[in-house]
């Protein structure tokens, strides 16, 4: 297959892993792919050896105007048989490009259960013809988009995990205590960007909370700052986190397995989401975790981790102090037992291989059904 995937930036996001993650799957098969980039380039990005078509446009409306004009005769003669796109500038850009010659099929992955204020789902409504598969990374962003009516049919296909990103190394964990100065004491981390989504003042005072009862324990948030239309509140709340007792707020890192490693506990107290990778991931890393239960959370952490209702900081404070028993003195046999079930569960369930081949069969059966519909 001819597969032309299409990404909004290349910035370092969960979506935007997860398409590079795919895309390098399909090719590792004998599949001849290409990414199409729409916007410029960010400070940090995703590092790649893949084909890239990078259009380097503003993100306005004039940027996605430009975009469409310039990547057509690309397209048209890449000839792909399957566009497949993700995040909504992406999904709206795959519905808009017109390629008579290549027409491609049109398929969308929705990452989570906000898309976007009602502009956004309006505008999916209105172009929902021009699209011709899609699917959702959990049930509950499936049951979301149907519900605003961004796609009429959906599919399930999960997030892949991929473990051999997470290799790390046994005195990482050593040197990074060492030089963040945590001792011996019982380090909670959160992962994920500075934005409204992830609910970091919900985290804080949770925190804060833990600190009464064990003021020696440590809080790491890893990520950089949302340069969303929140951005100017984003940055005050970065600034603010990094002055709170016990919490240091490290930002962007290309180091996340080894912090995940160093760390004791895994905590995220996100307002919405879809299905997150730092989660994930911190299952592989078998840490204990503990979350608030949205979007698609519950379905995979499944038994492996403790979930809280989200915006409840006293819940979350008192799940995180019932983690930090268990694990330091009342069952740690538990805990590592718990452990040990999530990291097998992302194995079995997340595995890239097997992730891929669901896609595989997922174009296969969308152009199956174009020669049907010919």
């Amino acid at each position: 297959m001819r597969i032309a995937y299409c990404i909004s930036t290349l910035a370092l996001g969960g979506a935007e892993r997860q398409t590079l993650l795919l895309a390098e799957q399909m090719r590792r098969r004998g599949h001849i792919v290409l990414l199409v980039v729409l916007f410029a380039a960010q400070d940090a990005e995703l590092e790649t050896s893949l084909p890239a078509l990078r259009l380097n446009q503003p993100r306005s409306l004039r940027g996605m105007l430009r975009a469409l004009r310039l990547a057509g005769p690309f397209l048209q003669a890449f000839q792909p048989e399957i566009l497949h796109s993700h995040t909504y500038p992406a999904n709206l850009f795959a519905r808009l490009l017109r390629l008579p010659e290549a027409s491609p099929r049109v398929v969308h992955t929705f990452h989570n259960v906000s898309e976007g204020g009602w502009l956004r789902m309006l505008l999916y409504r209105l172009t929902r013809s021009r699209m011709h598969a899609a699917t959702a990374v959990s049930e509950a962003v499936r049951q979301r988009m149907l519900e605003v009516g961004a796609a009429t049919e959906l599919e399930r296909i999960p997030n892949a995990i991929d473990l051999s990103r997470l290799t790390v190394e046994s005195e990482q964990r050593a040197q990074l205590r060492t030089e963040f100065a945590a001792g011996e004491a019982f380090v909670w981390i959160a992962v994920g960007r500075m934005a409204r989504a992830k609910d970091y003042p919900n985290l804080l005072r949770a925190f804060a909370r833990v600190r009464e009862r064990h003021p020696e324990s440590r809080l790491w948030i890893v990520g950089g700052v949302a340069e969303d239309r929140h951005a100017r509140s984003n940055h005050a709340l970065f600034a603010r986190a990094g002055k709170e007792p016990g919490v240091l707020a490290l930002g962007m890192r290309f180091d996340v397995p080894a912090l995940l490693f160093a760390a004791d506990g895994f905590v995220m107290a996100s307002a919405w989401e879809g299905a997150p990778l730092a989660l994930g991931e911190a299952m592989a890393m078998q840490l204990p975790i503990v979350a608030t239960d949205v979007g698609g959370v519950r379905e995979m952490l499944a038994d492996t981790g403790s979930l809280v209702p989200p915006g409840d900081s006293e819940a979350l404070a008192e799940a995180m102090l019932k983690c930090m028993q268990r694990q330091t003195h009342a069952d740690p046999s538990h805990a590592a037992n718990m452990a040990r079930r999530a990291r097998a569960h992302v194995e079995q369930q997340y595995a890239p291989d097997r992730i891929a081949a669901l896609w595989e069969e997922f174009y296969a059966r969308v152009l199956r059904a174009e020669k049907a519909g010919a």
